[in-house]
This record gives structure tokens, sequence and C-alpha cells, in this order.
């Protein structure tokens, strides 16, 4: 057993009306990668927020020991200087600000007022270097893609000299490639020395960096699996995590008729909005009918993202050209109100950004998009809003005591029900879900998938886009593959392989 350089003793936190962690303990050697896992709500993110000093001592029970030394955070800024550092799931970068800014933002290099900026740009370059990211440190955040961004993170961390990093699903917003070079580099940190702990719920991501794995469960820890004494896989991780066997990670549709094309778009064409020459939706065509599932697979960057927003009334993009009909009928949608008149919907991949009011309850969330049938003559009927709040968090089965809680307090699994109830209480004939099972947990996404079914049993039709491959062939009909902008490959369920897949993506020479 190496040296244990970090002690979490009966962890308790108390939030209003719920018990986020109840005596948690964790223990975590000196040189490895700890896994922490459990369901969305299982006081993850919660633990390792007291860990840092978000929640700060006094406002939890228990004790942190960390070097052999009691530990009692005020603020982020006392974890740091011990060297603990952690990196969120949602980045905190600031688009208009170059790289070095953000990395030094805080923590600026110079004296009193004067930043001096070589010695800002030259550091940067050397932490850049490090996580292996060509990037000059001058570019701006906005200009380089997710998978960089979140290696800017980690050279941030570097920069303020991390011993124990923290990592908050770091790879819930990359692709498969950009994620295993991620997880490669963290063994690489491991060899030189650097304790880690990464919370996931992509657990074959876990299964192949970690030494130790945490099972939290309801706010309390279950158990701690050595990966080097014990054959783990992601059955019995998933058994810790639920407390029985998950036999089928996608529910069987059974008995679906499917029927005519609900929505076809042909010739779709769509332009960068600010950099108007730059297209980005190549003459893509696509159909999906009543009963279907019709996924979208493709890299980051492929395009998805902007096809489905420019088909939901123009939300996203330029110079758009081609065609949409809806029941066999033209239309032409120039704005989310007159999508959502032709029954269309949109679940957003950003479900906090763009998604939901996380202030708001879930109650005015459930509404939002559908305030007409909750209100008369402009004024809402704030008894009957309550009362479809309740019927879908029943329906949906979203865990929280009461629809007047504010959507901000649910863990990612819940917010992301509340999502999909909006739209549901919209009643729409099709609905576009965009990264519909992003950033949650296995549990989660099995009802969210339950869910889909049901959508489709009642003759609505789904377009899926998915980066994670066994989704995508796990829950869809038909599949349209997406790289460069433009479709490059289109396969029914039953002849679709991941192989197939990425051979589609590869032969069609736009890969990024």
């Amino acid at each position: 057993m190496g040296k244990v350089i970090l002690e979490m003793k009966n962890i308790t936190k108390t939030f209003p009306g719920v018990k986020a962690l109840d005596n948690v303990n964790l223990q975590v050697e000196e040189g490895e990668i700890h896994a922490l896992v459990g369901e969305n709500g299982a006081g993850k993110s919660t633990l390792m927020n007291v860990l840092s000093g978000i929640y700060p001592y006094g406002t939890y029970e228990g004790d942190i020991v960390y070097n052999g030394e009691l530990c009692k955070f005020q603020k982020i800024k006392d974890s740091e200087s011990k060297g603990i550092v952690i990196i969120h799931q949602e980045l905190a970068l600031v688009p208009q600000m170059s790289i070095g800014e953000n990395m030094f933002l805080g923590n600026e290099r110079g004296k009193k007022n004067a930043i001096n900026w070589n010695e800002t740009y030259g550091e940067a370059d050397k932490y850049l270097k490090m996580v292996g990211l060509s990037e000059s440190s001058r570019v701006l955040i906005k200009d380089i893609g997710t998978g960089k961004q979140q290696l800017v993170e980690i050279a941030k961390a570097l920069a303020k000299h991390a011993k124990l990093l923290i990592l908050d699903e770091p790879t819930s917003s990359l692709n498969e490639t950009d994620s295993r070079a991620l997880l490669d580099l963290m063994l690489e940190f491991k060899k030189q020395g650097m304790t880690m702990i990464i919370i996931s719920h992509k657990l074959n991501e876990v299964v192949y960096v970690a030494d130790k794995i945490t099972v939290v469960r309801d706010g309390s820890t279950v158990e701690t699996l050595d990966c080097h004494t014990t054959e783990i896989d992601e059955d019995r991780i998933i058994r810790g995590m639920v407390g029985r066997e998950l036999t089928n990670r996608f529910p069987k549709r059974e008995n679906i008729e499917i029927g005519d094309v609900n929505m076809e778009v042909k010739n779709w064409t769509v332009y960068h909005p600010v950099y108007t020459e730059k297209k980005v939706v190549d003459n893509v065509s696509l159909s999906v009918k009543a009963g279907e599932v019709v996924g979208i697979y493709g890299l980051m960057g492929a395009g998805r993202t902007e096809l489905a927003m420019s088909i939901f009334g123009k939300s996203y993009g330029s110079g758009i050209t081609g065609t949409m009909t809806i029941h066999g009928k033209e239309v032409q949608l120039k704005t989310p109100r007159e999508a959502i008149e032709a029954k269309l919907a949109y679940v957003t991949e950003d479900r906090k950004g763009n998604g939901l009011v996380l202030s708001n309850p879930i109650r005015v969330n459930t509404s939002l998009a559908n305030m007409k049938s909750v209100s008369e003559k402009g004024v809402i009927d704030v008894d009957k809003e309550y009362a479809v709040a309740v019927e879908y968090k029943e329906k949906l089965k979203t865990k929280t005591p009461t629809v007047e809680q504010n959507v901000g307090n649910l863990s990612g699994g819940n917010q992301q029900k509340v999502l999909l109830a909006k739209w549901m209480f919209a009643d729409p004939d099709i609905l576009i879900l965009d990264e519909p099972t992003r950033g949650i947990d296995v549990g989660a996404k099995y009802e969210i998938y339950c869910i889909i079914n049901d959508l489709v049993k009642a003759g609505k039709s789904v377009v899926m886009i998915s980066s994670e491959l066994p989704e995508v062939l796990g829950m869809s009909d038909r599949i349209y593959i997406m790289n460069g902008g433009r479709f490059v490959g289109e396969l029914n369920a039953s002849e679709a392989t991941q192989e197939s897949i990425m051979t589609s993506i590869i032969q069609s020479g736009r890969g990024d």
C-alpha cells in the first residue's frame, strides 16, 4: 500500500431538505488515479466541492486530511495553495480572451498593477507543450475546439502547480479520439507522480485509467474497488452504482409500427453565421418517419448540431437553402416559434446554457415551450402550471421533493428529464434530441431511452444526435453518418456496426 495523500473522513453535507452526503469516506494514495463513480445525485461533485473549498469548512461535518495535515479550507484559493486543483465539467474559460490570458486569469504574471505579457505567454506556451497542445497561447479560446479547450484547462491547472488534480467529467463533450488522447495524457501524468481523482459516467474510460474506484450511492460510500487485485468490468461497477444488475443497457422497442414520413429535409445547406463564406452543412438530405428513431453520428465538428439548429426555425446559420416538408407539406420555418407551431422540437445539447432557466423552479421550466396552454389572456394560471409539472415529474420519474425546486439544484439526469418534459408538454410530432444523455449515469440513461421508446410508440418521430456509438447503435432504426458537413453514409440498424460507421467516416477523407 502506498502513502495515503488524502483522507476524507465521515463527510456529511446537507442542503435545505436534502442530505447530499452522509458519512462519506474516501482515501486516495499518492500517484494513483482514483475514480469516483455513482448515479446522478449520488454526491460525487458535492464531495469534490467540499474538498476544494467551494463549500467552506463549517458548512459540512467531517474532516479533510491532506498530506497529514487537517485542512479547513474557506475558499478555493486555500485548496489551490496546497496543490489541490479542480477542473469542472463546465469549462470556465472566457471565449473572447486568449489561451494565455485564460490560463493566468486570477493568477496573473507580473508586479503590482502591471502584467508581464512576455512572461504570461512564455509560461503559457511551456504548459501547453506539457499537455501536448501545439496552439499558440495568443490564440483566442473561441477559435479552438472543445477538445483543445479541455487541454487548456489542464494546462491552467498545471500552472497552479497541481499535485492533486480533480477532473469532473473531463471527456463528456469530447469525441472518442480526443477522449482517448486525454486519458493517455492522464496516464502520462501518473508516470510523473501526479495524483488524480476522476469523476466519469463513461465506465469504459474508468476501467481504462483507474487504479481504484470508489462507488457512491445516495450520498454514501458503497465500496472501493482495487483494479490491480480484482477483475473489474463495467457490469461490476454498475452493480455497485445502482444496487442491481443492469442486464440490458438499451430497452427493447416492441410492437411499434413505422408509418409515413413526418419530416423530410432536402439539399439543406448552411453557412456560418459570422464567417458567412464558410459552409458548415453541405447539401444534406434526411427523412424521419412516424414511430422511427433516426440516429445522426459524427465526430466533433461534423456539423450535427449546426444542422439540427438550422432546421429548428433557422436558429443557427446564414444563407440557408434547401426545402423542408412536415407531414408532406412544404414549410418555411423562420423562427423557433414557427418551428414549435409546426410541431417540431429541438432538445439542445446544452441544457444549462440554452435549455433551462436554472434559477427558476421545475414548474416554470416545464411550461416554457407551451405557455399558452397554462395561461388565459396572457396571465399564467399557476395552479394549472403546477399540475402539469407534477404530471411530468411523475411520468418521467424526476427525483425531486417538489416541482417548486429550482432546476439548478437538480442532478444532471434530473435536469435532462425536466428539459424533456418541457418539450413533451409542447406536444411535438418530431423531436430532435441533441446529445440527450450527455453527462448522465447509466441508470438515468436507461430511463431516458425508455422515454424515447414511449415517444415513438405514440407515433412521434425522433432524430437523435449522439457522440456515443453504442448509444446510436442501440437506439436507432436508421443511422446517418456525418462528416465535414455532409452525410457520408446511411445504414439500417440491422447492418450498422461500429466498424462500418467509422469506415464511412475515414473513407470520406474529410475527418478533423
